[in-house]
């Protein structure tokens, strides 16, 4: 498609409330930039320009593209997986496990086996949020034992009080968590003010707010570090969550062929990336991050559009709803709450235009849903259910 036919993005969108966003001065010059794209790779423009292919030659074409745009592969390696200890909790037994996502990265995770089943049982990737107690990760939505007045209230406003992960396992299902690079135990030590060691339960709320704002503040530098070192967030986050389905697998209380993976805000966005290239992901739900790439500019990047979706060569050729598009036919819901800030309503009416009509053309219109409650951003008791319920339409035998 040439230039002339390309259709222009057009930047006069209906928006149901004022934008957040405002690049001052420049504001012109990058709507003109994202005019100048192709996005040639858009599920719908790429039917529109190849009405004779199917949906799997597109899907293969916007897999590479993603693929390539990760700048990351580490390859094939032996997980070395093992188990630290086992805790009874009732409904489940809680493992600390740890095991490799590559040669040079070894993480540690909780393991949720549910009790009272028949195994194996399907299992799921359950990610944390992005937004919240940088220096938690997985504590966030797994009991250890342990608390703080941060976490208890990041629990309360996003997820009902509730631990998202035991949530599932109380339900049937095995559960994997592991931190996020930057996050929790994986966050920067011995820089920048932040000690070498210390134990994030023990900070008070004082010392917490201190040491999360010096462990966000190292956010840029970390990015530009994996950058000169040849790759990007979302590149190494995909490739450790894509062992947290290797790690499920080689468990014998799961079964292989009915993973899935949920998670809320960034933990949506690596649900989106996740279910997009790992077609061992039979099932998903990403809360709270689908938007698409023109309303998001107008609207908000500076409150929404984090390290984690910096993505060259992806963006000038892909739109958002695409990365849920190229999880067909693998079963895919969008809870995009409708009173989140963070994501335009139309915008998010748009992404589900443009995936229901991506669904249909895969041929699996039932495969898809849109939950959009009258909700603030937030994965709370009500979107639990509605999780649960796809989940089991979807993972569970008979």
């Amino acid at each position: 498609m040439t230039k002339k036919d390309r259709p222009a993005s057009r930047h006069d969108l209906k928006m149901s409330r004022p934008p957040y966003n405002d690049y001052g001065s420049l504001e012109q010059m990058i709507r003109g930039l994202r005019d100048h794209r192709p996005l040639d790779l858009n599920a719908e423009r790429w039917r529109q320009a190849h009405p004779n292919a199917d949906f799997e030659a597109w899907r293969r074409s916007a897999h590479q593209c993603l693929s390539a745009g990760l700048h990351y592969d580490p390859g094939p390696l032996d997980l070395q997986a093992e188990v630290h200890d086992r805790t009874d909790r009732f409904d489940f037994i809680l493992e600390r496990v740890a095991f490799n996502t590559t040669p040079w990265i070894r993480v540690n995770g909780y393991f949720l086996l549910p009790k009272g089943v028949t195994y194996p049982v399907p299992g799921l990737v359950v990610f944390h949020a992005w937004g919240g107690p940088i220096i938690f990760g997985k504590e966030r939505i797994v009991n250890t034992g342990r608390d703080h007045p941060a976490l208890e209230a990041h629990r309360q406003q996003y997820y009902s009080g509730r631990y998202l992960a035991e949530e599932f396992a109380k339900q049937g299902y095995a559960v994997i968590v592991i931190d996020a690079h930057h996050f929790g135990e994986r966050s920067p030590r011995g820089l920048n003010g932040i000690p070498s060691t210390y134990d994030a339960f023990e900070l008070s709320n004082e010392a917490f707010a201190e040491m999360s704002t010096l462990v966000a503040s190292q956010l840029y530098l970390g990015v530009r570090q994996l950058n000169w070192a040849g790759t990007t967030w979302t590149g190494l986050n995909f490739w450790d969550d894509s062992r947290c389905v290797d790690y499920l697998c080689s468990r014998p209380e799961v079964d292989a062929a009915r993973i899935g993976c949920t998670g809320l805000s960034g933990g949506g966005w690596r649900t989106n990336v996740l279910a997009a290239l790992d077609r061992r992901i039979k099932a998903s739900v990403s809360a709270c991050w689908m938007t698409t790439g023109d309303y998001q500019q107008i609207y908000d990047v500076f409150g929404a559009i984090g390290t984690f979706c910096l993505l060259p060569g992806v963006w000038d050729r892909l739109d958002v709803p695409d990365l849920t598009i190229l999880a067909a036919p693998n079963a895919s819901m969008v809870a995009s709450n409708s009173e989140d800030l963070l994501f335009l309503p139309d915008a998010q009416q748009e992404a589900d235009r443009q995936t229901r009509l991506g669904y249909a053309w895969a041929g699996c219109p039932e495969q898809y849903a849109f939950y959009n409650p009258a909700k603030p951003h937030c994965y709370d008791a009500d979107v639990q259910q509605a999780a649960l319920a796809w989940f089991d339409r979807h993972l569970r035998v008979g």
